[in-house]
């Protein structure tokens, strides 16, 4: 299998500054221009996992790039060109200090947190008797507030949003209706393949007066998706969903006594689950695309994006 990309230290033309997130390495090319190298990392419970998954950055930048093309009739989008497989180039946006949350079913950290005793979600009330896995009457918006670095997300009420000033009313409304339009375009898109949308989030962020959608959309690291077929029967058995996410990480993870809280040792990644999980994201990709994946190999990787994002920056001014 080839090797994964875990860390890049590029210096571009114009290049300004460098913000090294879980996943994604973000340079900035003259306060104008973002240049994301999604790497091969990999997280969860905001911890970076110490191994590397091989083609996954390729998997979640080619999917996000594919959604942000069939989403332009609902918002302008960030990115203007993926010129490596790896690497989306788009404008700079003044990021909005929230993340926001869609979740059409009751299931991860939303069931975990029901499970709990709880009966709200982020102000939202939620009644009794709901079972894992099942469906909301309609999809609930939960936004976050985005954490520094190292730091959990925080849930966070629209009232409290509004009220500590995080966002304007008026501009929080925008968010939350082009939020549930994207959900409901996704839901679409999935539905055509197979698969159900379960929940996502969406980031924006504001570029002369226009609000932009930013970030990745409808991945495995930002999305959760359920097979449709048997989705049904499984429910009225009470029994797991069939799904494609990152979610069997993180279970994986907490059978193995990790869950991201202070004195917890990360347990070993053996090649063969790192394997795994490379074959997940990767059956991902040509479940909701409905292409094959076609793995970037030959030259080194770090060589690869160097090149070809230098002649892409060179048209580019």
């Amino acid at each position: 299998m080839a090797k994964a990309i875990t860390a890049t230290d590029f210096s571009f033309p114009g290049q300004k500054s460098i913000y090294k997130g879980k996943v994604r390495d973000v340079y900035n090319i003259d306060d104008k221009y973002l240049l994301m190298v999604v790497t091969d990392r990999i997280s969860a419970f905001d911890v970076v996992l110490p191994e590397g998954i091989p083609y996954k950055g390729q998997v979640l930048n080619q999917i996000a790039a594919m959604f942000l093309e069939r989403v332009k009739d609902i918002v302008p989008t960030w990115n203007i060109a993926t010129p490596d497989p790896n690497v989306t180039v788009g404008h700079w946006c003044k990021t909005y200090p929230v993340e926001m949350i869609v979740r059409g079913y009751l299931t991860g950290s939303s069931w975990r947190t029901y499970k709990s005793g709880a009966r709200e979600l982020c102000g939202i009330p939620l009644p009794e008797g709901m079972r894992e896995h099942q469906r909301f009457e309609k999809p609930l918006i939960t936004p976050t507030t985005k954490a520094e670095h190292g730091m959990h997300d925080q849930d966070i009420s629209v009232e409290e949003i509004i009220r500590s000033g995080l966002v304007p009313e008026d501009e929080y409304r925008m968010l939350e209706d082009y939020s549930m339009k994207l959900f409901l375009k996704g839901s679409e898109i999935a539905a055509e393949h197979g698969l159900i949308l379960v929940d996502t989030k969406y980031e924006f962020g504001k570029r002369d007066g226009k609000i932009y959608l930013i970030d990745e959309i409808h991945t495995p690291d930002s999305s959760r998706y359920f097979y449709a077929d048997g989705y049904e029967e499984r429910f009225a058995r009470g029994e797991q969903q069939k799904q494609l996410s990152k979610e069997f990480v993180r279970e994986w993870l907490m059978a193995n006594g990790f869950q991201g809280r202070s004195g917890e040792k990360v347990p070993e990644m053996t090649p063969g689950f790192v394997t795994e999980i490379s074959e997940r994201y990767i059956e991902l990709y040509e479940k909701i695309t409905g292409q094959r994946f076609l793995k970037a190999e030959g030259e080194d990787p770090i060589r690869r994006i160097e090149k070809n994002v230098a002649a892409f920056l060179a048209d580019l001014k």
